[in-house]
């Protein structure tokens, strides 16, 4: 069963850089505890539109995670990027973004459907049409969303852990991974692994691509920055992926 869940309303409002785009925080809360997403939308649109949930790397939702959010919004669709740690934290430690990310492990898909509730009744939404994305820790999170059989269409997971689904788990939502060839933390085994079991379960829809030479975290421009060990930005990659999700969502969609 999901988490308790309670839309506490918008809490703040503001138009950013691009005229047409408004970004909202939203608090909401789960078992207790409050959460704040991001929401963004292009104003100028008239009627319900695609609504697709982005959850963050490890770090908790930080600027890399609203930037993304933005950028479906400019595409036209209403994005909310999910708050899976509860209070907005954030880090840049990888030593308590392990641990955050450890604590939230077994509540993973709980928390992912919360986000994605959030993104449904959210007033600007086609709750018929619903996507949602993740990076890293959020690729694996958004695969385990749809191993839960909840109620969109599709998922991608960017350079996501690559969990296996369960013997029980019902899958009805198509998945397209993105991942990097030379990914240390996620390496060919664990890659070959997923693809077999996806194969040999049958009756998913679901697309693999491999990133020639892009390692872990190949999407965010940041990544080199933290000087981590089989981490690394890959512009080519990071490009090359968002065309692939933007062609997954344009059929999706179509649907």
């Amino acid at each position: 069963m999901f988490p308790r869940l309670f839309a506490l309303g918008l809490i703040a409002m503001t138009a950013t850089a691009q005229a047409d785009i408004r970004t909202d925080t939203l608090s909401y809360d789960i078992d207790g505890t409050e959460h704040r997403g991001y929401v963004a939308y292009d104003d100028s649109l008239e009627g319900p539109r695609p609504g697709v949930l982005v959850i963050h790397e490890w770090w908790g939702l930080n600027d890399y995670a609203r930037k993304r959010a933005r950028d479906l919004a400019a595409m036209g669709y209403v994005a909310f990027a999910a708050d899976m740690y509860g209070g907005g934290r954030t880090t840049e430690d990888p030593a308590e973004a392990g641990e955050w990310s450890k604590a939230a492990g077994p509540e993973l898909r709980g928390l992912a459907a919360a986000g994605l509730e959030q993104l449904a009744g959210h007033d600007r939404v086609d709750a018929d049409r619903l996507a949602a994305i993740g990076f890293c820790f959020g690729g694996t999170s958004v695969l385990q969303l749809a191993y839960s059989g909840a109620d969109l269409g599709g998922v991608v997971s960017f350079h996501g852990s690559l969990p296996v689904p369960g013997d029980g788990d019902a899958i009805d939502a198509a998945i397209l991974v993105q991942h990097g060839a030379a990914d240390s933390l996620v390496p060919a085994a664990n890659a070959y692994a997923w693809q077999r079991a996806m194969a040999e379960r049958g009756g998913v829809d679901w697309h693999f691509v491999a990133h020639g030479g892009a390692k872990h975290a190949f999407t965010n421009p940041a990544a080199d920055a933290l000087g981590m060990d089989g981490v690394g930005y890959d512009a080519t990659a990071a490009q090359r992926s968002w065309a692939h999700m933007q062609r997954f969502f344009d059929e999706l969609f179509a649907r």
